[in-house]
């Protein structure tokens, strides 16, 4: 790994590059209204519902949230308006990096292209990346795939637009379910997982293992 150097580096954005606040807007919503055991059962099911609200055919990101957060509320017995779901959806872009993220992508963005694959809306994405502090080749969303990873569709539309294939690349995410499962099973050998405690680590599926951007120049011997 230490001696590949991809064609580009590719990116998960919110919960890799963007500190992903889910569970700190249904706590500010519902946290006042339940005990901190049921809080976090409903901080759980609320993100297992939105990995299941995007499994199917491409809807808008604000009808996961609405979906996804009307279920848990259902779920856990908890009042639910529209006006909450859109509180939620209307946070995404407001959202800034993990503190270790932007000295090191501006570190490997002065020699490997860098692009961002990402279960994002057009009209939100933007204002994440800016915040980022580097520059970007390209920025694909999940409205332009019209699918949301971790299906394939998103992958391949990616590689359609970069005019690629798997083995040219290193994709880097947090997350298995969303995108280094996937990865793996579409043939991308060069991962990266960056593990901020969202799931456990599975070595199965093969990957270099960093604490955070910061050590990812030195896996493409940076």
């Amino acid at each position: 790994m230490t001696t590949f150097r991809p064609k580009f580096i590719t990116f998960d954005c919110h919960g890799t590059l963007i500190n992903f606040q889910m569970a700190e807007a249904a706590r500010d919503l519902y946290g006042s209204r339940m005990d901190e055991p049921k809080m976090l059962e409903f901080i759980k099911n609320f993100s297992a519902y939105r990995l299941d609200e995007i499994m199917g055919d491409w809807k808008p990101y604000a009808d996961v949230v609405h979906n996804s957060l009307e279920r848990s509320c259902k779920r856990n017995g908890i009042a639910f308006t529209e006006e909450d779901a859109r509180a939620v959806y209307e946070r995404v872009p407001t959202w800034g990096p993990h503190a270790d993220v932007p000295a090191g992508l501006a570190k490997v963005a002065k020699e490997i292209p860098l692009v961002i694959l990402s279960n994002a809306m057009n009209s939100q994405i933007m204002s994440n990346v800016e915040k980022l502090g580097a520059p970007f080749h390209a920025v694909y969303t999940a409205e332009q795939a019209q699918a949301y990873k971790p299906r394939f569709q998103a992958f391949e539309y990616m590689f359609d637009m970069l005019g690629c294939g798997p083995e040219d690349i290193l994709h880097c995410s947090s997350s298995f379910r969303y995108d280094l499962m996937s990865a793996h099973d579409l043939g991308i050998k060069n991962k990266v997982w960056v593990n901020r405690g969202h799931e456990p680590a599975n070595p199965y599926y093969g990957y270099v293992e960093i604490a955070g951007i910061f050590d990812l120049p030195g896996v493409v011997g940076l």
